[in-house]
């Protein structure tokens, strides 16, 4: 082994995304979701993958049994959960440890309890038996032949509450031959420098080997994550984007971003930090939460800047108002057009969509008014690129690009007797040098309308049939003016391989729906290669 794998390999990076940020409140994994999570904690490098708890229920138990089939894990160990024996009963004689015991799993997990009160009240045993069943349990286990970790759970506050007692727990876990006594803010209450006195003082009165587990409770769990190895913790739990009960575990890409980036200390096989924002972002689509955008390091505005005086800056280096190359995390820099923007982010951005505005400063200019212009009037482009290409193709080649000319369009619904309204459309264009007028039926005007127009266009273009919209938003922009309101409506769209949002702005929620609604084909059938109208 290499002394930089070894390095990696003196500390472990532990992943409970199946376990405990399964607990986060509507995230439901079945066991195939929790088989391709694997996969990907593996791709990224991670070094312990906490299956579930077997058991405990039919899904984790199914789990380690398809996992010990399935799985191929190339980097990761995958580690079973589970409690300590109960009170009063052998561990042999004990269903649950004999779940752990046969569940394949070469390493084990052990939730034990270093808080007296909890012992008292939820155990209800005495501090003696709860380290007797710490110290059975672990040697148990390992002479079955498998690796222990214990979970201290509430151990901080059991700490401040009772430092002997919750020492006496590390200790009896450590001399019983567990690998790593981890540190558990259970509650997610504590803060960085009670995180770092706490654990040196734990290190310096065992020596044991020491993990951390925090919750983010006070907004601190990466911090908290943090200030624990910078005291000597070697063993680091999390979960993938932060996910857990309440307000969440410490997000382990954050952490480990900070490790590697931050503080010299590689904790992943080489390479592999670049993997974070795709591994990141296709465990959100696995569990139904959508990426957070402003999410540190693999969110999509991580590396977004607005104001035009960041653009000024970036423009002569991008290091100036970024902590870090975002190609380190597999992310990229952005640049919104807004209001806010000044030339340099227009010109940066034209440049990003393949547009050269630097050589025509009276373009530039252009194409910056236009844009504070619209924006004033409602319409934003810091949230549609696919809009604000056809801005700039309109600027750059003399005319908005066009792949029909529009007659007119019509909506109407109806409801007979309280049956559910129905909504027709008629559109009229010209197109391929023929003359369409196609009705379209939807379960609403924006649906009526879409039909419409895709009848009428994919006889000429066959593209469209592949363009889907995927996401529908709407926003009144003068609420007080009730239902008179200007409204702006976002749509985003896909062929199945890409997506791209467009913006429309009107006095109805239809005509901005139409407005966005073209953008949407024009862009997407621009984007196949398609080549437009000609002509004034």
């Amino acid at each position: 082994m290499s002394t930089g794998n070894q390095k990696v390999a003196d500390f472990h990076v532990y992943d409970t995304t199946m376990r405990d940020g399964a607990q986060q409140e509507g995230l439901n994994l079945s066991v195939q979701d929790k088989l391709h999570i694997a996969r990907h904690l593996d791709d990224l490098g991670i070094g312990y993958i906490e299956g579930g708890w077997p058991g405990s229920n039919p899904k984790d138990t199914e789990f380690f049994a398809l996992a010990a089939k399935e799985l191929d894990l190339k980097h990761a160990t995958l580690a079973a959960f589970g409690a300590t024996r109960r009170p009063h009963v052998a561990p042999a004689e004990d269903p649950l440890m004999a779940a752990l015991r046969d569940s394949g799993a070469s390493v084990v997990t052990l939730v034990a309890k270093s808080h007296d009160k909890h012992v008292e009240l939820a155990l209800r045993t005495t501090l003696e038996e709860n380290l007797a069943m710490v110290r059975d349990s672990v040697a148990y286990l390992i002479d079955e032949g498998q690796r222990v970790f214990v979970d201290l759970e509430h151990f901080f506050n059991g700490y401040l509450d009772n430092r002997d007692y919750a020492l006496e727990v590390v200790r009896t876990a450590a001399e019983a031959g567990a690998e790593v006594a981890v540190l558990c803010d259970t509650n997610g209450g504590m803060l960085p420098h009670q995180v770092s006195e706490i654990v040196a003082d734990v290190l310096l009165s065992t020596g044991a080997r020491l993990g951390i587990h925090a919750h983010n409770d006070t907004g601190c769990a990466v911090a908290n994550s943090m200030a624990a190895v910078q005291a000597g913790v070697t063993h680091l739990q999390g979960c993938i984007n932060g996910y857990g009960e309440r307000t969440g575990n410490a997000d382990l890409v954050t952490c480990v971003a900070n490790l590697e980036l931050k503080l010299a200390k590689p904790v992943l096989p080489e390479g592999r930090l670049a993997d974070a924002t795709r591994i990141s972002h296709a465990i959100s689509e696995i569990t139904n939460y959508p990426p957070h955008a402003r999410q540190p390091y693999t969110g999509v505005s991580s590396f977004a800047h607005k104001a035009g005086l960041h653009a000024s800056a970036i423009r002569v280096d991008p290091n100036l108002y970024q902590h870090i190359d975002p190609a380190l995390v597999g992310n990229d820099m952005r640049l919104l057009v807004s209001e806010m923007a000044g030339r340099a982010t227009i010109e940066l951005k034209g440049k990003e969509l393949g547009f050269d505005l630097a050589a025509d400063p009276a373009r530039l200019a252009r194409v910056t008014d236009t844009v504070k212009r619209m924006e004033q009037e409602g319409y934003t482009f810091e949230a549609a690129d696919a809009s604000f290409v056809l801005l700039l193709a309109e600027e750059m080649e003399g005319r908005r690009p066009s792949f029909f000319e529009l007659e007119s369009w019509r909506v109407s619904a109806e409801s007979n007797r309280g049956s559910a309204a129905l909504s027709e459309a008629t559109v009229k264009l010209h197109a391929g040098g023929e003359r369409f007028a196609v009705v379209g039926e939807g379960n609403g005007p924006v649906n009526a309308l879409d039909h419409a127009l895709r009848q009428a266009i994919e006889r000429v273009y066959p593209d469209v049939a592949r363009f889907h919209l995927i996401d529908f938003r709407v926003r009144i922009l003068d609420q007080g003016h009730g239902t008179d309101a200007i409204t702006r409506v976002l749509i985003e769209t896909s062929d199945g391989k890409d997506s791209w949002v467009t913006v429309g702005v009107g006095a109805n929620i239809i005509e901005a729906s139409w407005q966005s609604m073209v953008d949407a084909f024009t862009y997407g059938l621009r984007h196949h290669g398609v080549e437009p109208l000609t002509g004034s």
